[in-house]
């Protein structure tokens, strides 16, 4: 009996350090209204939105403190921050945010939600605050008029949404600047910057960033969304 006991409490003491090991580090991605849910179920949540100063003035989650992770901002603040409490991350389409969850997790933070970024916040049709009040983001950058005579002023267009902090974007900049220029006699590339053009992106239904589309006589016959090889592109679009 008293051996039984001990073979018991053993199994015990095991599965509870499995239970902890499994659960010590909560949190993860959430989409945005999951993660406004988790936000209003703080009562003074730790929301961290790690793009630029810009971009966090052109619109934010209401609450949120801006870190810059490209700059010494992030580090600067996570000191700040309580680690027994959970950390809300978010950027533009959740390149930075990865890292930056990446970086609290590292740190010690025990509870870290990622949202995918505040594209597909936008989209959702959820609040955000503009400078320093809490008023509703006013639409900016080109209508969508003026995109559908840009994509109709040649027979080929490609159009890459790009934004000046995305590193995939970096990559992929110089292989559609070649194609375009092979095909200059027929085609001309258009670069939308995601961050001067929040309504746009919002119609388009784009929530994340890089994304290429091919339009033919102002139609659109190919897109890719994400990092993709010269190979990739001319195999996809015919070019």
């Amino acid at each position: 009996m008293k051996k039984i006991s001990m073979l018991f409490a053993l199994v015990s003491f095991i599965l509870v350090g499995c239970q902890e090991g499994a659960t010590g580090q909560a949190g993860g991605k959430l989409d945005p209204k999951d993660f406004q849910t988790a936000l209003q179920k703080e009562t003074n949540p730790q929301l961290i939105d790690v793009r630029t100063p810009g971009e966090f003035a052109d619109g934010h989650i209401a609450g949120a403190v801006n870190m810059d992770i490209n700059s010494g901002a992030f580090q600067q603040g996570m000191s700040s921050l309580d680690k027994s409490k959970p950390v809300f991350v978010y950027c533009l389409s959740g390149g930075r945010s990865s890292s930056a969850a990446n970086s609290l997790r590292q740190a010690g933070f025990k509870t870290v939600y990622e949202m995918p970024g505040i594209i597909k916040w936008r989209n959702e049709g959820l609040p955000l605050e503009t400078g320093n009040n809490a008023a509703p983001q006013e639409a900016t950058g080109m209508s969508m008029d003026a995109f559908n005579k840009l994509v109709a002023q040649k027979e080929y267009v490609l159009v890459d949404y790009n934004a000046v902090w995305c590193k995939p974007c970096k990559i992929l900049a110089p292989i559609v600047e070649k194609i375009a220029d092979e095909r200059k006699d027929k085609m001309v590339l258009v670069k939308i910057d995601a961050d001067e053009n929040p309504a746009l992106l919002q119609q388009m239904g784009i929530d994340a960033i890089p994304v290429l589309q091919l339009y033919h006589n102002g139609k659109k016959v190919w897109e890719n969304r994400g990092l993709i090889d010269e190979a990739g592109i001319l195999k996809g679009t015919g070019l």
